[in-house]
């Protein structure tokens, strides 16, 4: 099975540090939705890992994150795309969860539910925590530069072969030529 797992803030769609707490404010980052289009009909499973502390810190509910979800998924599928599943931490930074990234609760209950080595699978977000949560689940890590990535790349400290791409466009162009 041919797996790609994504953030979704500042991945898939404009990041807000006050979060993003209704359907309304999700927008999609130019090309993203195409992108996912493309690995869809490229044979790729797509999959969002998403943190959502704004659960934890009462800024929105889980009912809230479901109808922002549902604006993602619909979104996706008029490109012609299609999302397989969300998964997302609801607890706050210090919580000590092991399903916040960069923790890999997350990704290894991914591999787990999809029966698939993570060793193939790709990671795609802006920020650390993404390609930490990668690296320590043993999925590949790529950045894209879009939300916090240009930071993230200035910054360094980049896992060991970790790719990096303009945006999720040029991600998918790379994987689906």
């Amino acid at each position: 099975m041919k797996l790609v797992i994504l953030d979704r803030d500042g991945t898939i769609n404009y990041d807000r540090d006050e979060h993003i707490k209704s359907p309304a404010e999700w927008r999609p980052l130019e090309g993203s939705l195409e992108a996912i289009a493309r690995l869809t009909q490229d044979g790729y499973r797509i999959v969002v890992a998403t943190n959502q502390s704004g659960i934890a810190r009462g800024f929105f509910d889980t009912a809230t994150l479901v109808a922002i979800h549902d604006t993602m998924n619909r979104a996706v599928a008029q490109a012609g795309g299609r999302i397989d599943a969300v998964f997302f931490c609801p607890h706050a930074q210090d919580s000590n969860c092991a399903c916040r990234k960069p923790q890999p609760g997350m990704l290894i209950e991914i591999g787990r539910r999809f029966n698939v080595s993570l060793q193939d699978v790709y990671m795609v977000g802006d920020q650390p925590r993404d390609l930490g949560a990668a690296a320590a689940a043993g999925a590949r890590p790529v950045l894209v530069l879009t939300g916090k990535g240009q930071r993230t790349l200035a910054e360094g400290k980049l896992p060991p072969g970790t790719q990096v791409f303009d945006n999720l466009a040029a991600f998918a162009a790379h994987l689906a030529p």
